[in-house]
């Protein structure tokens, strides 16, 4: 039976891999790749502090352009299964979609680009020019350490590294075609501490409470914007994702308090230069309270954008042609594995409508399968013309 991507979707939704289990998706995928006549690898990492992670790498071809697509076949946890209108691990239809975790973020989107790139090598045969790879990760929902980031060093050192990348994140806003991200804003998150002197609340003068301290600090976080942005970013934004006392009376002024928060960001910073600025402005802050504080900054993602050119224009095309629309080009959203793959090639994000990611019933339009695999199957056909 052919393979389409209705069948290959829900094949893999069926397969429960929930971060950082395998789950049977990536051997699911070997098979069918090797049959196709993909050398696979299947790429195990390990390292201290985190979970084992799976991975597979797949190439058919050895000239250039070698054109690899990305993703990952782990998915977040469905959470109360009872919740769900449809069993997150069955890959039900109903009215015209697709339910299931990973739906839409990214076993769809994994569906359409196999066929698609199956569906050239049938029709180029031995003429097929360059390369076409597949680097599947197992840890891109999880701490990311053991997927995609030591899978591209590895292809790296066995002489893999891709020309161009395009990563299947659902990119797309209400419509499939309707957002390429070219880029994302960066991310640096912060945890901070502040500690006085504990006492009763009816004798101040005996304590030093850490509370207008830190009240103090975070609103010097937040008192002007960062930035204005940039022609291809938003502004720069921090926000105060939690504030902690541990008090559970009243009338105790309490010891220490902390708070977390997270700042995206655009090319007018870079991670290094955020510290800085908090730091100072921390310090600003407190001055003359007597108060102590501390802040630590957690492992940052960088910010990248790739700039408009041949890439962008070439599934730009791709998208006119097959839906009559011109596609934004966008770095808004989180982060993804494009911010490991923008060290080794250019690269861009394309998938589908991303409403539905990571909430109770999780789904797509099948429809949108079928729109999606024809823009891949564009996008490759252009790619080795423009390219080659």
């Amino acid at each position: 039976m052919t393979a389409t991507p209705l069948n290959i979707a829900q094949d893999l939704i069926r397969c429960r891999s929930v971060t950082p289990d395998e789950g049977g998706a990536l051997s699911y995928m070997q098979v069918m790749l090797e049959a196709a006549g993909f050398t696979c690898h299947r790429l195990p990492f390990s390292d201290e502090s985190t979970p084992d992670v799976d991975n597979l790498y797949a190439r058919l071809g050895e000239g250039t352009p070698h054109l690899c697509f990305a993703g990952h076949t782990d998915v977040v946890p469905p959470g109360n299964e009872a919740d769900w209108a449809h069993p997150p691990f069955e890959a039900q239809i109903e009215d015209g979609w697709l339910h299931g975790r990973g739906a839409a973020d990214m076993k769809g989107n994994i569906a359409c680009f196999v066929v698609a790139a199956l569906d050239h090598l049938a029709r180029t045969g031995d003429a097929f020019p360059g390369s076409i790879s597949f680097l599947i990760t197992g840890d891109e929902e999880g701490p990311a350490i053991n997927g995609t980031r030591k899978v591209l060093q590895w292809m790296g050192e066995n002489g893999h590294t891709p020309d161009h990348c395009i990563v299947g994140e659902p990119s797309c806003s209400e419509v499939v075609g309707d957002t390429i991200r070219i880029g994302r804003r960066g991310s640096l998150s912060g945890h901070l501490t502040v500690t006085g002197i504990q006492g009763h609340t009816a004798y101040p003068d005996l304590a030093n409470n850490p509370v207008p301290g830190m009240l103090g600090i975070l609103n010097s976080f937040m008192a002007e914007p960062l930035d204005d942005g940039t022609p291809h970013f938003s502004p720069s934004n921090l926000q105060i994702s939690t504030i902690d006392v541990g008090n559970t009376a009243t009338n105790v002024i309490p010891a220490k308090l902390s708070a977390g928060f997270n700042i995206r960001f655009n090319a007018n910073h870079t991670a290094e230069s955020l510290m800085d600025i908090l730091t100072k402005k921390a310090n600003t802050a407190l001055e003359g309270t007597g108060l102590e504080h501390q802040i630590s900054f957690l492992p940052s993602s960088p910010c990248f954008v790739t700039e408009p050119g041949p890439l962008v224009d070439v599934m730009t095309d791709a998208v006119k042609q097959e839906t009559q629309q011109t596609p934004d080009l966008s770095t808004g959203g989180g982060t993804s594995d494009a911010r490991f793959v923008k060290d080794y090639c250019p690269v861009l994000e394309f998938g589908l409508v991303n409403k539905t990611i990571h909430q109770v019933d999780e789904r797509i339009e099948v429809n949108d399968l079928e729109t999606l695999t024809r823009i891949y199957q564009a996008f490759i056909e252009r790619y080795f013309t423009a390219f080659k």
